[in-house]
């Protein structure tokens, strides 16, 4: 049994504008609440997610990168010590042209039942996509502010 979260939405950009929107960190921080990535994005090389006071939150490996089409993260929770003993997650991002608008398909699962990180996840992705979605269609998010 695993814990899956799944999340589309639909963004008037291109692929190759929401890639560069996932993988550029001066982009990502404008809707990520200050929190950047940093990799090179190839197979094989190390991930991870930088806090805005520069705590490492996630680290991880790209499993695959074909840009601008589909991203899969091997990703684990570094501050929390519960979601860390759960161990690494996979996070798939497909993203894919619809006509004039792009659809971003997020799945983020662990082969684990009733998952904290899932939970955790689930929380936070729509929060995360929703000013992503408004930062690309409007020029600026919906909150620069994480609520807890």
């Amino acid at each position: 049994m695993s814990s899956r979260f799944v999340y589309v939405t639909y963004i008037r950009t291109t692929p190759e504008k929401l890639w560069e929107a996932l993988t550029t960190p001066t982009f990502m921080k404008r809707y990520w609440y200050g929190v950047v990535a940093e990799s090179d994005w190839k197979p094989a090389s190390p991930w991870k997610l930088i806090l805005p006071d520069g705590r490492t939150a996630d680290t991880g490996e790209i499993l695959e990168a074909e840009q601008p089409k589909r991203l899969v993260i091997k990703w684990r929770n570094e501050f929390r010590p519960q979601l860390k003993a759960e161990g690494y997650t996979r996070c798939t991002m497909e993203i894919a042209q619809e006509g004039d608008i792009t659809k971003l398909s997020i799945v983020h699962e662990i082969d684990i039942p009733d998952s904290k990180t899932i939970e955790a996840v689930s929380g936070g992705w729509p929060r995360i996509l929703s000013n992503l979605k408004s930062l690309l269609e409007t020029g600026e998010p919906l909150s620069t502010t994480k609520v807890a």
